[in-house]
C-alpha cells in the first residue's frame, strides 16, 4: 500500500506538469486573434506530456470524436501503458477565445480518475448547478427555481440572499437566471467563456463566488465535477439535446436515460486527480509570464483521496 500511495503522490504532481506544458504552449498565442492556433499548440504539448506518464490512460472527455479531432480525441490511449488504468478528462485550452483576445481566466485543465468512473459525456450541452464545500447535502437543486436556490444557500451560510454571489455565462439563454437572481437581490458575475473556471471558482472562498448556475458544455461539466470531488463541493447536471444528432452522440457514449439528473459522484467517481494551470491572468490563477531567461507558471493540483490542494508557482529556464 505504501508503494501505491507513493505512486499516487507522484502522479498528482505529474499531471500538474502536463497542464503547465499546455499552458506555456498556448501562452505564445495570447492576443494573436488565432483561437485555433492556440488550441492546437496546447493540444500538441499536452499530448506529448501525457504520453510520458506511466499510466494506461483512456481519454473519455477530449477534443471531440475521432473523426473530428486528430489528437486527444475521445477514446484515444495515452501514457506508457506501464501504470494504472485511468480515465482522463481534459481541456488543453479552456477559453480559446479568451486567449485569442488576451482576456482573463483561460486555463489548461486535466482530470484523471480510476478507470470506468467518469461519465462519458457526449459533446452536447448540460444544465449545471454547483457550490463549493461546507454545505449540507442537497442545499441546492437543479430542479428548484433560481430564487429558491439562492435563498436556501443564503440560509445555509447564515446570510441574506443579497450576500450571495452567482456566476453565470453571459448568454441570452440565461436571461431567466439573471432575472431570478436579481429578483432576490443576489450579486451576479457574468463571464464571457469558460464554465470549467466558473464552477472551479466555487471551490475557493477567496473568489467570492458562492454558486454557479447555467447551461454549458457537458464535457466541461465532468471536468468541473472532478475539481469539486477533490474539495467536497456539490454539483448536479442534466444533458440537453438540441437535435437527433446530439442524441445519437449520447447513444454512442452509452447514455440511455436522456433525462437523468446526475449527481457529483455520477459525473466523476473513484479516486480523482485534478490540475489546472493559468494561461491568462484569472480570478484564481495567474497567467503564464515570459521573462528574459525563464517562464513562470501558476498551477493548482488537487487529490480527492486526501483532499489536498497544492498551488505551485514554477519558474523554468528557457
Amino acid at each position: 500500500m505504501a508503494d501505491l500511495e507513493f505512486l499516487d503522490r507522484i502522479l498528482t504532481m505529474e499531471i500538474g506538469r502536463c497542464t503547465e506544458a499546455a499552458a506555456v504552449a498556448a501562452s505564445k498565442m495570447i492576443g494573436r486573434g488565432d483561437k485555433n492556433g492556440a488550441d492546437e499548440a496546447a493540444v500538441a504539448a499536452l499530448r506529448e506530456a501525457l504520453n510520458k506518464l506511466d499510466i494506461d490512460g483512456t481519454v473519455v472527455i477530449g477534443e471531440g470524436e475521432r473523426d473530428e479531432a486528430p489528437m486527444l480525441y475521445i477514446g484515444e490511449k495515452v501514457g506508457t501503458k506501464k501504470g494504472p488504468k485511468v480515465d482522463i478528462a481534459l481541456d488543453p485550452l479552456e477559453g480559446t477565445d479568451l486567449t485569442a483576445k488576451g482576456m482573463g481566466n483561460a486555463l489548461a485543465v486535466v482530470a484523471m480518475a480510476t478507470a470506468g468512473t467518469m461519465l462519458h459525456a457526449p459533446d452536447t450541452y448540460m444544465d449545471k448547478i454547483a457550490v463549493g464545500p461546507g454545505y449540507p447535502d442537497g442545499v441546492v437543486d437543479l430542479d428548484a427555481s433560481v430564487e429558491d436556490n439562492i435563498r436556501e444557500l443564503a440560509k445555509a451560510k447564515r446570510v441574506q440572499p443579497s450576500d450571495i454571489t452567482l456566476c453565470v455565462l453571459d448568454r441570452d439563454r440565461h436571461k431567466h437566471i439573471i432575472e431570478g437572481a436579481r429578483k432576490v437581490g443576489a450579486r451576479i458575475i457574468l463571464i464571457p467563456d469558460g464554465d470549467v473556471a466558473g464552477v472551479f471558482h466555487t471551490t475557493e472562498p477567496a473568489t467570492g463566488i458562492d454558486l454557479y448556475l447555467g447551461q454549458g458544455g457537458a464535457p466541461e461539466g465532468v471536468l468541473a465535477a472532478a475539481a469539486l470531488r477533490c474539495v467536497g463541493g456539490q454539483m448536479q447536471g442534466r444533458l440537453v439535446f438540441r437535435n437527433d444528432d446530439e442524441k445519437a452522440r449520447a447513444a454512442r457514449a452509452g447514455i440511455k436515460d436522456l433525462n437523468r439528473k446526475y449527481g457529483l459522484m455520477d459525473l466523476c467517481g473513484g479516486d480523482v486527480f485534478f490540475a489546472a494551470t493559468g494561461v491568462t491572468n484569472g480570478t484564481m490563477l495567474d497567467g503564464v509570464k515570459w521573462e528574459p531567461g525563464h517562464v513562470t507558471t501558476h498551477t493548482v493540483v488537487m487529490r480527492s483521496k486526501t483532499g489536498t490542494i497544492r498551488t505551485i508557482r514554477a519558474r523554468t529556464r528557457r
